[in-house]
């Protein structure tokens, strides 16, 4: 059972401590600032969807599949998008 999870009120920064791995999500969202710009590392998850226009329950799904089984088919996911 998984303690911890990705939630939408999280920010940027919570995201990017609790799995090294988030920043390659956000980067396969082409959301370059998340990794590199200090200011958007304040702002929530919801915040980041809004921003960019991108369906907030699919990121979050990608970010906790970072947790638990379905690793493999978000990585999966992430290189369809991607071609």
């Amino acid at each position: 059972m998984i303690d911890k999870k990705f939630e939408a009120n999280m920010t940027v920064s919570d995201a990017l401590a609790m799995h090294p791995s988030a920043r390659w999500v956000f980067a396969a969202y082409h959301i370059a600032g998340c990794t590199s710009c200090s200011s958007s590392t304040a702002e929530t998850l919801t915040e980041v969807a809004t921003g960019y226009q991108l369906p907030l329950e699919r990121l979050l799904a990608d970010l906790n599949s970072l947790l638990g089984e379905g690793a493999a088919e978000a990585s999966a996911a992430h290189a369809a998008r991607r071609a």
